[in-house]
Formats: structure tokens, sequence, C-alpha cells
């Protein structure tokens, strides 16, 4: 093989390790400014947003018509509980890992009564008596609530119902 062809496969070489290395750091990376962004030196409690307007641009492009709470979650101590005030229209709970993968979905449909689950490391035990057990892919992650809220007086109502979420370590012991 020519000075030339060894070249050639070594750039090949070189662009596909990068890629590939990119392709898998990227969502982390970015993740990670976005846990940071919502945590705000605190984990594992709800941050209610602002009600969107059209200058609304903090994580994603967020939908007018809704109210959002985040909780970035942090398992290294244990596990969370996660609990759902229920809402008069649609809500609903998305979990996400730290690569930005959506691992658990619930909503009204399927929950009329809210949200409650106790959110465990992937493999961990889970708790005694935990009503119902999610397992994370990753120990840090974005916990996030929608509240179908289209005008002023809904989202003011959704910030009284948004007292009563838990994002929580569960106490050692509790059960």
């Amino acid at each position: 093989m020519s000075g030339l062809g060894k070249f050639v496969w070594a750039a090949i070489a070189v662009a596909v390790v990068t890629h590939v290395a990119i392709l898998y750091a990227m969502p982390r990376v970015l993740m990670g400014v976005a846990i940071g962004r919502v945590a705000q030196g605190r984990f594992n409690v709800w941050r209610p947003s602002p009600r969107v307007t059209e200058a609304s641009r903090g994580i994603v492009r967020p939908a007018p018509d809704l109210a959002y709470s985040a909780c970035a979650y942090d398992l290294n101590q244990g596990p969370i509980e996660i609990r759902v005030t229920p809402w008069r229209g649609y809500w609903s709970l998305s979990l996400y890992s730290d690569n930005s993968d959506n691992f658990f979905v619930m909503d009204d449909r399927e929950a009329r009564a809210g949200a409650d689950i106790s959110l465990i490391r992937l493999g961990a035990t889970a708790p005694e008596h935990a009503p119902q057990v999610v397992e994370s892919p990753s120990t840090r992650g974005i916990a996030l609530i929608r509240r179908l809220a289209p005008t002023q007086n809904d989202y003011n109502d959704t910030k009284d119902v948004a007292k009563s979420d838990i994002c929580a370590a569960i106490a050692k012991g509790a059960n």
C-alpha cells in the first residue's frame, strides 16, 4: 500500500473514531448543561418555570399553553420520591436520563389521581411499600411536569397545585 493510501485509511479511521466519540459525548455534555441550569445548585426539588412567552427559550422551545415544573434529580444518596398532584386537565410526567433519553412517561389518561413513584438507580433495591418503582439508567437526570394552562388564570392555578408536588430523597428507614 502506498504512503498516500495509508494516509487516507488513517484519516478515515480518525474521522470514524471522532464521529463516534462526538455522538456519544454530545448528548451527555448538553444534558449536563441542562441539569446544571435546572438544579441551580440544588437537586431533588421542583422548580416551576415562569409563564411561557414568545421570548421563552430556556432548554427547548416550550409550548405557550403549558405550565412546566422541572426537577434535576440525583440518586447518589439513594432513591427519591416523585409525586405529581393531579390537575383538572392534561398533565404529564417525563423522566430524562443524563444522555437526554426519555425513559419514562406518565400522563393524566393513565393516572387520573396523579403520580407517585420511587425513582431508583438501575439495579438498586426498591424501597419497601413503594407505590410504583421506576429505574433510572443514570444517576442524574431531569424530571419534567407539564400541565395544560392556556390562560393566565389556569397558569396561576397550576402554581397552587404544584405546591403539593414532591421531588425529594426518600428518608432512610421510611417504609
